[in-house]
């Protein structure tokens, strides 16, 4: 669906069963067995959106609704094989997230030791992150995993970079050079595993019809023009929800399965222009403390997404007996199913002002919070 179209003329045969005011939101043709609705049911905040799609899958279309997480796990084991062959070796490119770690735990599955991670410090992750999430890889899941150091690089791409595109095609294109790179030792490798999924196809390519990139992954529309390796994206038609119950039946360790999603930039769009190291460091410390109460409290798991943003922003404050002009952070949590579409999360004050009285007094470098009340539509949930 597009935000821009509406109905001027009804076609023929057709007749209208909802409207919005004077707008016409749903119609019908119960001859030709068609039926349309513009606006988004699959939502939460749809009332029976769920009991609409329901009704068209099963009643309209005849469909079983027999998909499993362990019948998609046979047929894409058997694709991989098939595409990998019985002698490829497969770079898979690591995020530390919960798309790219579920699909290599899907190659592993179907390859085995073929299959060689990549899990890149861009400098650009959360705070201990890199080194944290090698150890699981390594110890927990037993994947053939090696960590790359590439934040040098990466910070000298995104040197006096400010503009939001141009972040994200320099970092993906640094990591595709850090994935050829790696795939150049050892044996030559062919493929490169990503956890794409189908709202990053979704907003990043203009799929079918006249859909408009919202935004460039790296991990779809931030790919050089040229590379030497092939992709193997297993996850692409999926949506979040149905990677965490695939992600379970793998054996993914809870610790991943229930992060919040995390930008494939990282800390890159959650700081408004240029990116620095001073400024990461800055950030790392804020976030961590957000999402140290969100678990203290007992709300990260109720909340889709939680993050702090750094701004470009400087303001007058006092700490102490001195007059400060430092930075603004703020402060996102959104609620959502999939993705596409979310609500900021409607957290307590009490935490909040918390959570601001933490920041500001531990971090040095922020001196003033702000929380973001935005939805998804018209805002999207990364600031960048």
């Amino acid at each position: 669906m597009s935000h821009g179209d509406h109905v001027t003329q009804m076609p023929q045969g057709f007749v209208s069963t909802a409207t919005t005011g004077d707008v016409i939101t749903a119609i019908e043709n119960e001859d030709r067995r068609m039926f349309a609705v513009q606006f988004h049911p699959e939502v939460a905040h749809t009332p029976a959106g769920s009991e609409i799609l329901r009704n068209f899958v099963f009643n309209i279309c005849g469909c079983k609704g027999d998909w499993t997480a362990s019948s998609f796990i046979a047929d894409e084991i058997a694709k991989i094989r098939e595409t990998v062959g019985d002698k490829d070796t497969v770079i898979c490119g690591l995020s530390g997230g919960v798309d790219s770690t579920v699909a290599a735990m899907l190659v592993h599955e179907a390859i085995g030791e073929r299959q060689r991670c990549i899990f890149v410090n861009n400098g650009l992750l959360r705070a201990n992150e890199f080194e944290d999430t090698l150890r699981l890889y390594r110890d927990t899941m037993k994947l053939n995993v090696t960590g790359v150091d590439a934040s040098a690089e990466f910070y000298a791409d995104l040197a006096g970079v400010s503009d939001p595109e141009k972040k994200r095609k320099a970092i993906g294109a640094r990591f595709i050079r850090v994935f050829e790179d790696a795939a150049k030792t050892g044996e030559k490798a062919k493929w490169l595993v990503q956890g794409t999924l189908y709202p990053d196809v979704i907003e990043s390519v203009s799929l079918r019809g006249a859909s408009v990139t919202i935004k460039t992954h790296h991990n779809v529309g931030g790919l050089p023009e040229k590379m030497d390796l092939k992709l193997i994206e297993p996850l692409r038609e999926l949506f979040k929800d149905e990677v965490r119950l695939i992600g379970r039946d793998l054996k993914v360790p809870d610790e991943i399965l229930r992060r919040h999603p995390f930008p494939g930039p990282g800390l890159a769009v959650r700081i408004l222009g240029e990116v620095t190291p001073e400024k990461v460091a800055i950030l790392q410390k804020a976030d961590r403390i957000f999402i140290e109460e969100l678990k203290d409290s007992g709300l990260y798991d109720e909340v889709w997404q939680a993050f702090a943003v750094l701004l470009p922003v400087q303001s007058v404050g006092v700490m102490g007996d001195f007059r400060t002009y430092e930075q603004a952070a703020a402060l996102r949590a959104v609620t959502s199913t999939d993705g596409m579409t979310a609500d900021w999360a409607r957290l307590p004050h009490d935490f909040l002002a918390r959570v601001s009285s933490r920041i500001t007094s531990e971090v040095r470098g922020i001196n003033r919070i702000v929380y973001d009340i935005s939805s998804k539509p018209p805002g999207t949930i990364e600031w960048e």
